[in-house]
């Protein structure tokens, strides 16, 4: 059989791969990029299904508009809204299969073979094999504890002239680097200035511990003229309420719109009907600030333990900035004290002694660190944490 050249671009997720080795009994996992199944709001989510097959079965059960369920639409506009993107409209978005299908019909609109994109070295490895796939360059623009190097990416902008630039600028995965204020600014002018695309993806924005991050690009973008033009803006339910709904959407200029609706008809038709009625009804009935409060709570503790856990089991073996939000550490072996520098040695190592997580070198979409690694907090509680932390050190 002879398959597609575009797929000669593109490998095996090695996240999904490591998951195969993970079916070892005992073993504690910091690989996945999950939520706490244990955290989901299940009495609310079956409230809403009730709610969502009493009031309108047929909207729930039947064919609906590709653009997305018109309830949930107004349901995420107003959620926008309440975080301060006031000019949000239910007509303005449209609602994927979960925020990776938006990125999805942002390769298929606007990727043409060969063309360039920017995105941060690290990102999120789905993006980058999405991006290949439909035959971009993608090229990696370096990042630190304050998100993406401005003046790095102004040069690189310059020097390549990209289709767009995709960022991750709250708790990025993997790195959960947050994008300062006045580099979120000068992103939007740069947007602006260079007629470019910037594509915001934004699942963790909500899971933030203690002080609230920055407004998002798209809440920033009004006081910088011109800038909202050029932005799209994805989000997502699924880090917040529920994967398994796969409700995600898209914000962007109406002319991207109206093509990636298009583009959606050929794939889906349309995100399950059932799905988005059950995620109106559960925004429309008011449980959401509490359901983050709780998720917020629970996730920053876990991220205290292992912050204070790698520190005491690792040393200056290991380097990291402490994470404000999301679900991520992202760290660096240092190799002091004569101990291994290579995250992917280590993986194998870890395994032996029942631990997992992700090393870091598969996050870039050019030279990559091998001495990088992400470790999630998300899925274990706070005795798991101790204990495979005192795993990993052994392995170490």
């Amino acid at each position: 059989m002879q398959f597609a050249d575009r797929l000669q671009n593109v490998e095996t997720s090695a996240i999904r791969e490591l998951f195969k080795l993970l079916g070892k009994p005992g073993i504690i996992s910091f690989a996945g990029g999950f939520p706490d199944s244990a955290m989901f709001d299940v009495d609310g989510i079956r409230q809403a299904v009730t709610q969502a097959l009493a009031q309108e079965p047929g909207g729930a059960l039947q064919y609906g508009a590709t653009e997305g369920y018109n309830p949930l639409r107004e349901q995420i506009a107003g959620f926008m809204q309440s975080k301060g993107c006031q000019d949000v409209t239910p007509e303005g978005l449209i609602v994927t299969t979960g925020s990776q299908q938006a990125l999805d019909l942002i390769g298929k609109t606007l990727i043409n073979p060969g063309d360039k994109v920017i995105v941060e070295g690290p990102t999120f490895l789905a993006t980058i094999q999405c991006f290949r796939l439909y035959g971009a360059q993608v090229i990696a623009a370096p990042i630190d504890e304050h998100g993406v190097k401005t003046d790095e990416l102004e040069a690189l902008i310059a020097q390549h002239q990209p289709k767009f630039v995709y960022l991750i600028p709250t708790f990025g995965n993997p790195s959960g680097a947050t994008l300062s204020l006045q580099r979120r600014l000068q992103v939007l002018a740069m947007a602006v200035k260079y007629r470019l695309p910037v594509v915001e993806d934004d699942p963790y924005g909500d899971l933030y511990f203690g002080e609230a991050p920055p407004p998002s690009l798209l809440a920033l973008s009004a006081q910088v003229p011109g800038s909202r033009d050029w932005l799209i803006h994805c989000g997502s339910l699924s880090k917040v309420l529920s994967p398994g709904l796969r409700v995600g959407w898209m914000i962007a200029p109406a002319d991207l719109l109206a093509r990636a609706t298009m583009c959606k008809q050929f794939s889906d038709a349309h995100t399950s009907t059932f799905a988005q009625a059950t995620a109106a009804q559960y925004l429309r009935a008011g449980r959401m600030p509490a359901t983050l409060a709780h998720v917020r709570e629970v996730y920053a503790e876990r991220a205290r333990t292992m912050g204070e856990c790698l520190k005491r089991e690792m040393g200056d073996a290991i380097a990291f900035t402490q994470p404000g939000g999301g679900l991520f550490f992202w760290a660096r072996l240092t190799g002091a004290g004569g101990k291994l520098q290579d995250a992917g040695e280590l993986a194998k190592r870890a395994i032996d002694k029942g631990v997992a997580f992700v090393p870091g070198a598969p996050f870039f979409a050019s030279s990559p660190d091998p001495a990088t690694l992400r470790l999630s907090f998300a899925t274990a509680d706070v005795d798991k944490i101790k204990e495979g932390v005192a795993r990993l050190a052994q392995a170490l």
